[in-house]
């Protein structure tokens, strides 16, 4: 039988037990975190991300500020409010929100930002000491996806983790992560892209197969193996005429065939979302008990 990774039961547990130690630490007489985010642009998948950092902040009892920056925003600009942020005593972790606007050059945004308020782990600082198996802010979905797995009980010592989308967000980090040598991991990892050969054949070995290829319903009954894990990280908005909504979300796999194979699968939406937004909390938590030495 085909059990749920519940992504959104998890993340209001988690918060739950994030929300205890702030109300603790702010008995105790220390101010709340404060988490920052920066958006660039009306874009509105990332104005609704935001929204739901913003309101996951809340109810964990942290601050939370929005710096809402115009599409027309230069670079330097951008690169000026990261630099306040940097600065500011008052907050303990920001994110930039990303797809940025094709003028501003992503990667030198990242690397403005101040490894110890990095909470999305994107800079080569954290990414490095990641690789080194150092203390660090691991990135978001990653550390989410981990999560994920080890609440639920799945073993992954020993097991082959396939993982089909090589981004630097998402695929790369999660093929170190599920590598390394610990509790929650030692997996043997195939990272898997575009470029491939003999994908469906790689994909069939999998024990848990971790699919962010950023395509629709990709992922077949042909690809995976009976038994096998299935984390979902795609989620995709397709017309569908026969929804009042006009749309119907869509993963990166084609849940209504492939689903019945597996013994563990994310549902699409409120599977690996919820977990990324609770892992920008549980970084920023930790970015706050470095600030203060708790």
């Amino acid at each position: 039988m085909t059990q749920l990774l519940d992504g959104k039961a998890l993340s209001i547990e988690i918060k739950n037990e994030i929300a205890n130690t702030v109300r603790r630490l702010t008995d105790a007489g220390h101010r709340p975190p404060h988490l920052a985010a920066v958006l660039v642009g009306n874009d509105g998948a990332s104005m609704t991300y935001v929204a739901n950092k913003e309101k996951s902040s809340h109810e964990v009892g942290f601050v939370s500020s929005v710096y809402r920056l115009a599409e027309n925003t230069t670079e330097q600009e951008l690169l000026a409010t990261i630099n306040f942020l940097n600065n500011d005593p008052e907050i303990d972790g920001f994110i930039v929100q990303l797809p940025l606007p094709k003028h501003i050059n992503e990667q030198n945004v990242i690397n403005t930002i101040a490894p110890q308020k990095d909470i999305d782990g994107f800079t080569p600082l954290n990414i490095g000491n990641m690789v080194l198996g150092r203390p660090c802010f691991t990135p978001a979905t990653p550390l989410g996806i981990s999560t994920l797995l080890h609440r639920n009980g799945i073993a992954t010592e020993g097991k082959h983790c396939v993982i089909v989308g090589r981004s630097n967000i998402v695929g790369t980090p999660l093929a170190n992560l599920m590598s390394r040598n610990r509790e929650t991991a030692n997996c043997t990892v195939t990272l898997c892209h575009s470029r491939t050969a003999n994908l469906a054949s790689l994909t069939r070995q999998a024990d848990i197969l971790v699919v962010a290829i950023g395509q629709p319903e990709f992922i077949g009954p042909e690809m995976v193996k009976e038994g096998a894990v299935l984390v979902d990280v795609g989620i995709h908005r397709l017309p569908d005429a026969s929804r009042k909504s006009g749309y119907r979300i869509v993963g990166d796999v084609r849940h209504s065939e492939v689903d019945p194979l597996c013994s563990w699968v994310t549902p699409v939406p409120g599977g690996v979302g919820p977990l990324t937004i609770v892992s920008l909390l549980q970084n920023t938590l930790q970015a706050y008990r470095q600030h203060h030495n708790l």
